[in-house]
């Protein structure tokens, strides 16, 4: 039976701290690699076989995790709150918090966490996006009705957002002044952007949808 190998990885933006320790907790290797697919490439070439390797939840983690998945015997991620309560230190850096997350992982004491497939994190991703898009024309929106507001100016709520009114009030309501048109019309234009990216986002995501469903064996049972 082959020994076991534990990897230890502190995910950082630019830069992953590794610790790699056999059953016995014997350092094997240990370091810093850049934070590329390159370089995780280059870097389990080197790696003793087999492995399996942990690390903490982090915005980064998601594209590691998927590139390191075929190869590892095993992956896992750990719960950060849980983790940092378990591995707490006194002295820390990233050297020592990848020693951590190792021996968490070897001695089976890593406070795990779900981890969702690449299709379902992808969908949140878009979701995430559409949701700032959402939020970004409803503070465009309200801010047409500020700046109405602080001019004085009467309008018809229901109707201000909508093109034909939008014109006909600038065009006509003599208690708005140059400057004040120029910044309605920005902002009108900010919004009329943000909604066709919104409607382009979900043009896309659905045809993403069908063809999708239109593959077959993609399918699976509840």
């Amino acid at each position: 039976m082959q020994n076991m190998y534990y990897i230890g990885l502190d995910v950082h933006k630019r830069t992953i701290s590794y610790c790699v320790k056999d059953g016995s907790g014997a350092i094997h290797a240990e370091g810093t690699i850049p934070a590329t697919r390159f370089d995780l490439d280059r870097w389990m070439k080197t790696l003793p076989q087999p492995w399996t390797a942990a690390m903490e939840a982090t915005v980064f983690t998601g594209w590691i995790y998927d590139h390191l998945q075929p190869h590892a015997a095993a992956l896992k991620v750990a719960h950060p709150v849980m983790l940092r309560a378990i591995a707490a230190a006194k002295k820390k850096n990233d050297r020592i918090d990848a020693s951590k997350i190792c021996d968490c992982l070897r001695c089976d004491f890593l406070p795990e966490c779900y981890v969702a497939s690449t299709a379902i994190r992808e969908r949140r991703r878009t979701l995430r996006y559409r949701n700032l898009l959402v939020r970004q024309t409803v503070q465009m929106k309200n801010k047409i009705g500020m700046l109405l507001m602080e001019a004085g100016v009467s309008y018809n709520k229901q109707r201000l957002h909508k093109a034909g009114y939008f014109r006909e009030l600038l065009a006509t309501n003599p208690d708005i002044d140059e400057g004040l048109v120029s910044l309605l019309r920005l902002c009108r234009e900010t919004v009329v952007r943000l909604q066709k990216t919104e409607s382009a986002l979900d043009d896309a995501d659905r045809s993403s949808k069908d063809g999708a469903a239109q593959q077959p064996g993609t399918g699976h049972a509840l």
